[in-house]
């Protein structure tokens, strides 16, 4: 049978009644969405020529030797991007709840504890056929109902009639697993997002707790430890790729409508479950399946599925897995199976599967398709582990764990007394910040600037090019005296709200210069569907990390490089210098503040005062929130202290879910990172303000 299969499906109207559902913006839909041109395209472009550079020249490993060092690089860069695993797994303690008896099966309604506290609810699917048997691991996708959707049901049922031990579990903010005690929450957007600063992506944790099912599994007397398979369509299929690459205790691997290689993803949206942050620094997505050799891996898509997991990029990918198959002598164990379909795992993609499966885990067959016998799923709700409202209310959320994770990471910081340790801590942390955590500033290329004269001269446009690829255009008004200090004034919804704002109004009556611009991918330059839920830069952010660039980090080099272009314009800068961020740009003017010494004076006005929450972000951007922020640098006032000896304005401030905090709860938010700023001039150069009025704020900074 050849390598590639094409079949046509019988089953297309679920695939419209998903659609459907997509498209009435149920939970599934940031998997399938694929963003709408741009009318200039300007940091799409920038994004995919910065990707494209990278692998431009990359070919497949020529020997087995040179792939084993390529493979334990891709591993290395996996394991970081995943802030890495626990040295020592805590205790299972599974616990059943419940169990349906079912014509030749039963099912098992489970927890299996994955880390200390945190439980992942399971469906387990046992034959009633006596002695060992191969067993799969469903992990669900985006569908609504998670392990309880009929879908997956179906993927689990056709197994266990066919003798397979089938375990089906939530993802962690799915399912069961959600913030809330209801089915059909989705765990994307800002709620995934609050992983980013602690280190720990969604898609890392995903893969730990997929490695603790198998764990689970080989405790198990029904099953062969040795013949364990995974398969997961959409997001599950993103999971089932990268569980099968990292943990080579599975046999048989089955992604589904999920494959497609990284570079597709710029332009499109993904879920916060399938970003791997830097993953395009060290690898392709051909490079992640190629872990899998020699074990059994069948790709499978579908022919009418966003572009990003669409056959042509799959095969792309496919080009580049093969001839690692063959260094291992094991061509036949990859095989790409393309379906006349939309997205979905439908009868046809399962009746692959099970041929699959039964030919590596069973060494039965050849692969061919599997008929399925006919299926009933259940009602979803009877497959709870917790039905109704009766999950525990201390239950282990995604955010609750978030915030736990980075608490325990603050309070394992050390901060030395000796003043010289600390001034090497300082200098430590500040070089982490731009090269681990920012993402690195490019060298210095020309800024091809040019300024033109607006309002009878009275306003000047510089416009230049902070990087190739990228033109901004600066607002710059002149203060009172040609020596008066400017402000530089930021608001990430754009120029056009900073210039009009009363803040702006404040620095023009004190007599000082302001200066406003649009940031990359802001304002008059945003995506034009770059919204997604609470995240109103979903996909550029997203964008930006698979490069390894957080926005943050674009953010706070495009400020240092309009320094440059005022440099240049004037032939030097005044003496004092202030950056000032409203809402989320009061994180970004910190991080300006912390890497550029021009910089005299900083305020954060109304920002986050802390990335740790233990609910969902409301009212932040995806962009500031940089992967692994907190273990490496630290928390929101670890970069106010790291200003030091700048002086600091903290003007009001808001915690993760949007509410203002009062000043007690402010100062609380910063006392942590005070020892940080040990100077001679500490205490008299941060003030934190429970009033972010625009007069208190210039006040303080005078």
């Amino acid at each position: 049978m050849p390598n590639s299969i094409r079949l046509r499906t019988r089953s297309q109207y679920a695939v419209l009644a998903l659609l459907a559902a997509v498209l009435l913006g149920r939970p599934v839909g940031p998997k399938l969405r694929a963003a709408e041109p741009s009318p200039s395209g300007e940091y799409l472009d920038f994004m995919r020529q910065l990707a494209a550079k990278r692998w431009a020249d990359a070919s497949p490993p020529e020997t087995l030797e040179d792939w084993r060092r390529q493979q334990e690089s891709i591993r290395s860069g996996l394991r970081s991007s995943w802030g890495g695993f626990p040295s020592e797994p805590c205790a299972l303690e599974p616990k059943k709840l419940g169990e349906l008896q079912r014509d030749g099966y039963r099912v098992e309604k489970l927890i299996i504890q994955t880390r200390p506290g945190v439980w992942m609810t399971a469906n387990a699917y046992v034959p009633d056929k006596p002695g060992k048997h191969p067993a799969i691991l469903a992990v669900h996708g985006h569908w609504k109902g998670a392990k309880q959707d009929p879908v997956v049901q179906a993927r689990c049922i056709g197994p266990v009639k066919l003798g397979f031990f089938v375990l089906a579990v939530d993802a962690f903010g799915a399912g069961e697993r959600g913030i809330g005690k209801a089915l059909g929450e989705y765990h994307g957007e800002m709620t995934g997002a609050t992983l980013f600063p602690v280190g720990l992506p969604l898609s890392g944790l995903q893969v730990y707790e997929n490695m603790r099912a198998v764990d689970y599994l080989r405790t198990r007397p029904e099953v062969d430890g040795d013949r364990i398979g995974i398969t997961g369509a959409s997001g599950g299929g993103n999971q089932t790729m990268y569980a099968g690459a990292f943990d080579d205790r599975f046999q048989g691997v089955v992604p589904v409508c999920s494959v497609g290689n990284y570079q597709s993803y710029l332009g499109g949206a993904c879920c916060m479950c399938e970003v791997v942050p830097g993953a395009l620094r060290y690898t392709e997505e051909w490079g992640v399946l190629g872990l899998t050799a020699p074990r059994g891996l069948m790709i499978v898509n579908a022919t009418r599925d966003a572009p990003q997991f669409s056959v042509a990029e799959a095969k792309k990918s496919l080009a580049r897995v093969e001839p690692i198959y063959r260094l291992f002598h094991k061509p036949e164990n990859v095989r790409h199976a393309i379906f006349e379909s939309a997205h979905d795992y439908n009868r046809e993609m399962r009746e692959a599967m099970y041929g699959w499966m039964t030919r590596h885990l069973k060494g039965e067959g050849d692969g061919k398709p599997i008929p399925e016998s006919q299926i009933q799923t259940e009602d979803p709700n009877s497959l709870r582990c917790y039905p109704g409202t009766s999950r525990p209310d201390d239950w282990v959320t995604l955010p609750r764990f978030a915030a736990a994770e980075g608490r325990r990471l603050l309070a394992s910081k050390p901060i030395p007394k000796d003043p010289n340790a600390l001034r090497v801590v300082r200098e430590r942390l500040r070089a982490t910040l731009v090269e681990d955590v920012l993402g690195g500033f490019p060298p210095a290329t020309p800024l091809s600037s040019r300024m033109e004269t607006i309002e009878n001269g009275r306003v000047r446009l510089i416009h230049f090019e902070p990087e190739p690829g990228i033109h901004l255009t600066a607002r710059v008004e002149s203060g009172k005296e040609r020596s008066s200090p400017f402000a530089v004034v930021l608001d990430l919804e754009g120029a056009e709200k900073a210039s009009a704002s009363n803040l702006a109004a404040e620095v023009r009556r004190s007599g000082w210069g302001l200066v406003t611009l649009d940031l990359r991918a802001t304002g008059k330059r945003r995506w034009p569907s770059d919204k997604i839920g609470r995240a109103p830069d979903h996909n550029t952010a997203e964008w930006a990390l698979w490069v390894g660039r957080p926005l943050l980090g674009q953010w706070t080099y495009d400020v240092k490089r309009l320094l440059n272009a005022l440099e240049e314009a004037d032939g030097g800068l005044p003496s004092e210098i202030m950056v000032m961020g409203r809402g989320p740009a009061g994180v970004v003017a910190l991080c300006v503040g912390v890497t550029d010494d021009r910089i005299k004076k900083v305020a954060a006005i109304g920002s986050l005062a802390s990335f740790i929450t233990e609910e969902p972000y409301e009212g932040q951007r995806l962009g500031i929130l940089a992967p692994g922020i907190i273990p490496k640098v630290g928390d929101v006032a670890t970069l106010a202290a790291l200003n030091a000896p700048r002086r600091v304005v903290i003007a009001g401030g808001v915690a993760g879910n949007g509410k203002m905090l009062t000043l007690e709860q402010l100062r609380e938010r910063y006392e942590h990172a005070s020892p940080l700023r040990r100077t001679p001039a500490a205490e008299r150069e941060i003030t934190i303000l429970g009033d972010d009025t625009p007069e208190e704020v210039l006040r303080a900074l005078r």
